[in-house]
């Protein structure tokens, strides 16, 4: 038996989203990829270039990756129940749990190393006893 036109359809709109998920994965690895090698580059030779810049560059395309992973199986899902593949959203479904629990732990470390820190407290201001009864203040 063959599937209507309307089912044939709606997979190919779950193959289409499909390809397209991958593929955007793909290009944000290889992104990935290649702001590892630029900071190591710039790391090994003369460049001079800031590592804080590539650092937070590579957490904002690892979240990116994170959340691409993660969440093109459930739009894919989303997609697939809509059009009645209730097996197909089923497995869509776990594939984003599982890629969501493995990448947990990535995408909150690129979460948190985009967020800045918080300044430094300066030293105690004014003068302060010391031990021993010591009270010069800095200055003078």
């Amino acid at each position: 038996m063959e599937p209507s036109p309307p089912t044939r359809r709606r997979a190919g709109a779950v193959a289409l989203l499909t390809v397209l998920w991958l593929l955007a994965a793909l290009v944000l690895l290889g992104w990935t990829f290649a702001i590892g090698l630029q900071g190591w580059a710039d790391q090994h030779g003369s460049g001079g270039a800031d590592p804080a810049a590539a650092g937070r560059r590579g957490s904002r395309v690892l979240l990116a990756l994170y959340l691409t992973a993660a969440g093109g199986p459930v739009v894919i899902a989303v997609v697939a129940f809509a059009g009645r593949l209730v097996r197909t959203g089923a497995v869509y479904l776990a594939l984003a749990l599982l890629l969501g629990a493995f990448g947990m732990p990535f995408g909150a470390a690129a979460a948190r190393d985009l967020v800045p820190p918080p300044p430094v407290p300066s030293g105690p201001g004014g003068c302060q006893e010391h031990s021993g009864g010591d009270t010069r203040c800095p200055g003078g």
